[in-house]
């Protein structure tokens, strides 16, 4: 029974003491901590503020500032750039709001830039703005002072708009995307803008990491030498997240000095941080319950207490699978999705709900993790570890009102990532988060972005584009000249080539375009969302079941030239999961450490990625029901990777150890006589499917994995063979699996890493083979980065190779399932093996090599 809102303000604390006390929900709680209530520290609003803004503020009830206000407004006073890393619902938005509308109610007529990551944080702003300003022109109603006009450019800025927009808003709101793509390149139209350009606003930089952090540090180039064509030398105000170089960062993203803001002069009620470890429910086998289960009992009770919550997913297809069990078991409460893909009218009328306390519960993505007004969560609960400590404090800080209780709870999966985390608290609760780590000189990414600038305003020999080394701009340059893309004329750099370069360069990701989901409405279509071309491949494609604020429809046809998918709304009780094929074409080591039997590399690599079928898997239990190919064009990614490769050594020591199954199988000589008595058997036809072929087309399967036999003989006896065709064969294999010590190191490999570099798993690719043609024919485990070009964290992770050897040794180690679980070197399928006692001999052989 669900309680009324009344009561669930002061709930927190007699909801953690019943977790605890409870049998069940309690052993599950493996850790918590409880941060205690932070008082407010106040200092009085400055002298120098001026009356009209003093006035309006006094009118919001804001008679004095937090300490950090005023340690921003003295700051920004004295001409300084600012970063300020004082936590969500700290008042960083009055920050820099004082000293831009300070100086917008001035004669001068300055303006001001503000960028906001987001479309959704740029409506925020502009509604936070507005409502400042209304109170600064009721107190100077006819005095003479200049109107301050507020107004946001993006992509939904109708056309009919934008020339207004440009001749008259003086407080810009855009986002970066928007100013590559519009306002710099057709910079003439915005000519007294960037002239009386005095404040640049960049919130939540701590999202530009990574590629999206390269492109950005680029159009901050390009602006501020737009800026200094014009005259204009615009004084930066920045905010973060907690991250670990807020001044390393920022100072990189401006390529100037900053001061830094870091005391917290905002009240904070006391607010449980809780680690919740699903129970293990096959012992033999390390299963855990899932973590979506967990979640609901924990947020069922939350919801039958009146609290408001937020739920964090790690991907779109959960939050999808999640809001639509909730809303199954509690369909007289407001519960909504919110993700990427929706449309702006739908994110925009679930952020009003939830400020309004209409929706009791929403299932987010990421995309709610930033600073959006949504007024005071009580409760948010994370499903899985969000990838990086910096998120699970941003995602953390969504709960709690100012002096209120509030809660916050991390469900593990059964990943290694999330168990290692479970097994040393430490890691995420004492340890500081991750710094950012961006590349703006990248060749690829810096490349676009000159073209970019070169066709805004010529260059000139001797000219600076950032901290370019001068050797790098001007070979670039040449390049350039070479591809007939610019014209060199008395040492003058000009565009000469036909297309629009920002046009081909994507911020955010490396794909270009942007595919339309469709679903028909009459005679016509209707758009549902949209998904970048790369992701389309594997969420779209023909056949896919595809969710959308929980329900499903079915992909009828996928054109990825004209950029659209057509979907037909069903109702079905499966959905769909792309199976993928990745190749490495080549591998070029930059770094290398060769030892005796271990050798570690870093260097440029080039990775094929093929969706070559999907799976149909049905919702009420997760059982596999069939599997299909697809024939769908491979994408390509020239990026970089470390990878290990063993020596002849050290295999052989552990095939003396029996640990080692990493070579091909030897069927025995009688092998070819055995098979024709198979096939024979079964009147040459798949044993499954009926269909009929010959010696050539068909296989013979081994029911019990052959290398689980400790000889041929055993293994080939004729009650462990089956004939199969090819198709029913793939698909045997995907149930009947068996791990060995190279792919569970892996495994492991792969989901520990993210501990070691900011970023989340999904941005790190990899790879196994225990004959890589790349490395010679030599066993090899590869990690990537996912990204073109590379961003760094692979070369973080050669760096970090003997930490993460040894943590990796240590959660295999400590494991408690027998043979391998999603928990540490990944589940077998069933009749399968795990491998984890290869992966443990595997990683023990490689951290005495790597010690000496």
């Amino acid at each position: 029974m669900l309680l009324n809102n009344s009561q669930e303000r002061s709930q927190v604390d007699h909801i953690f003491s019943q977790w605890q006390n409870d049998p069940v929900l309690g052993e599950t709680i493996q850790h918590w901590v409880v941060q205690p209530a932070r008082d407010p520290i106040f200092t009085d609003i400055p002298d120098d503020l001026n009356g009209i803004l003093k006035s309006a503020l006094q009118s919001l009830g804001i008679n004095q500032l937090y300490s950090h206000q005023s340690e921003a407004w003295e700051a920004v006073s004295q001409g300084e750039n600012i970063v300020i890393t004082t936590g969500t619902s700290s008042g960083k938005s009055l920050c820099y709001q004082l000293p831009v509308l300070q100086a917008a109610s001035s004669s001068e007529n300055p303006t001001a830039l503000f960028i906001f990551p987001t479309k959704a944080l740029a409506q925020d702003q502009l509604q936070s703005l507005q409502r400042l300003i209304v109170f600064m022109e009721r107190v100077s109603f006819d005095d003479g002072t200049p109107k301050i006009i507020t107004g946001i450019y993006d992509g939904d800025t109708p056309p009919t708009q934008r020339q207004q927009i440009r001749s008259k808003v003086r407080l810009l709101i855009t986002n970066p995307d928007m100013l590559h793509m519009a306002m710099l390149p057709h910079h003439t139209l915005w000519e007294q803008f960037f002239r009386n350009l005095r404040y640049v606003v960049l919130d939540e930089i701590h999202t530009y990491r990574g590629v999206f952090g390269a492109n950005i540090i680029n159009v901050i180039r390009r602006l501020k030498r737009i800026c200094n064509f014009y005259g204009a030398r615009p004084q930066f105000i920045m905010t973060s997240a907690t991250i670990a170089n807020p001044v390393e960062h920022a100072s990189n993203l401006i390529e100037e000095n900053v001061h830094w803001i870091s005391k917290n002069g905002s009240p904070q009620g006391k607010k449980y941080f809780l680690m919740i470890n699903p129970p293990i429910i096959q012992h033999d086998l390390g299963i855990r319950q899932n973590p979506v289960a967990e979640c609901i009992r924990f947020a069922s009770d939350l919801m039958a207490y009146g609290q408001q919550i937020l739920i964090f997913m790690k991907t779109r297809r959960s939050v999808e699978i999640l809001y639509r069990q909730l809303h199954t078991l509690f369909p007289d409460v407001n519960i909504h999705g919110y993700r990427s893909g929706y449309l702006p009218a739908e994110r925009r009328a679930i952020e009003r709900q939830l400020r309004s306390g209409e929706t009791r519960a929403v299932v987010a993505t990421n995309a709610l993790e930033l600073g959006i007004d949504i007024g005071g969560i009580n409760a948010v609960v994370m499903v899985g570890y969000p990838g990086t400590i910096a998120a699970t404090v941003q995602q953390s800080g969504r709960a709690g009102r100012k002096n209120e209780a509030a809660l916050a709870a991390l469900i593990a999966s059964q990943f290694p990532l999330d168990q290692y985390l479970m097994k040393h608290p430490e890691f995420l609760l004492d340890r500081s988060p991750e710094n950012a780590r961006c590349d703006p000189n990248n060749l690829l990414i810096l490349l676009g972005h000159l073209r970019c600038a070169a066709f805004e305003l010529p260059f000139h020999d001797g000219e600076h584009f950032g901290n370019v080394p001068d050797t790098l701009l001007q070979g670039l340059l040449m390049f350039l000249v070479k591809d007939k893309q610019v014209y060199n004329n008395s040492n003058t750099y000009y565009w000469t080539a036909d297309k629009y370069p920002a046009d081909g360069l994507n911020l955010r990701t490396s794909a270009g375009s942007i595919v339309s989901l469709k679903i028909p409405d009459g005679d016509r279509f209707l758009s549902i969302g949209i998904v970048d071309a790369p992701s389309a491949i594997w969420m779209v494609h023909p056949d896919a079941v595809y969710l959308h604020q929980g329900e499903s429809y079915l992909v009828r046809e996928l054109d990825l030239e004209k950029g659209q998918a057509l979907l037909e709304p069903v109702s079905l009780d499966y959905y769909t999961e792309p199976r993928n094929e990745i190749k490495i074409e080549y591998a070029i080591p930059v770094h290398e450490t060769r030892s005796a039997e271990i050798n570690r590399f870093y260097g440029d690599i080039r990775v094929l990625n093929k969706v070559i079928g999907y799976k149909k898997i049905r919702w009420s239990n997760n059982e596999i029901l069939s599997t299909h190919d697809l024939d769908l064009p491979p994408n390509t990614l020239d990026t970089t990777g470390y990878w290990l490769t063993l020596g002849k050594k050290v295999v052989d020591s552990l095939r003396e150890l029996n640990s080692w199954s990493g070579d091909e199988n030897q069927y025995g000589p009688d092998w070819k006589n055995i098979r024709l008595t198979i096939l024979k058997r079964d009147n040459f036809t798949c044993t499954l499917c009926g269909t009929s072929g010959t010696n050539q087309t068909l296989h013979i399967h081994h029911k019990t994995p052959f290398k689980t036999f400790s000889s041929y003989q055993e293994a080939n006896m004729p009650g462990n063979l089956i004939t199969l065709c090819p198709a029913c064969h793939r698909r045997v294999e995907m149930i009947v699996r068996t791990r060995t010590g190279l792919s569970g190191l892996r495994y492991v490999l792969l989901n520990l890493a993210p501990l070691f570099v900011m970023c989340d798993p999904t941005d790190l690719g990899s790879f196994a083979d225990p004959k890589a043609e790349f490395a010679e024919g030599q066993p090899t485990v590869m990690i990537y980065d996912h990204t073109p070009g590379g961003i760094g964290l692979a070369q973080s992770l050669y760096q970090s190779h003997s930490d993460l050897l040894r943590s990796s040794l240590d959660l295999v180690q400590h494991c408690t399932c027998e043979d391998g679980c999603p928990g540490c070197v990944g589940p077998a399928g069933e009749n399968g093996t795990g491998g984890k006692k290869e992966t443990l001999a595997l990683l023990k052989a490689m951290v005495v090599d790597d010690h000496g």
